[in-house]
């Protein structure tokens, strides 16, 4: 069951980098900073658009985390 908990974790993370690099090499049809290109992208594609990908990584190490203390 811990083996579980740590692969859990471990999503999180490649996810987290998976977002982080994303939202460096996306491009979009609206925004001239990367920030709003990635604000936009997230709001017109959801996960596609890297920011999806860093916000559930974050959550799943967070799961993942909580999962530890919860029997």
């Amino acid at each position: 069951m811990i083996i579980l908990k740590l692969l859990f974790i471990l999503f999180g993370v490649v996810l987290v980098l998976w977002g982080r690099y994303r939202m460096k090499k996306d491009d979009a049809f609206v925004g001239k900073t990367q920030t709003r290109k990635n604000i936009f992208n997230f709001l017109l594609m959801g996960e596609a658009s890297g920011l999806g990908q860093f916000l559930g990584g974050i959550l799943c190490i967070i799961i993942g985390i909580i999962s530890f203390f919860i029997k």
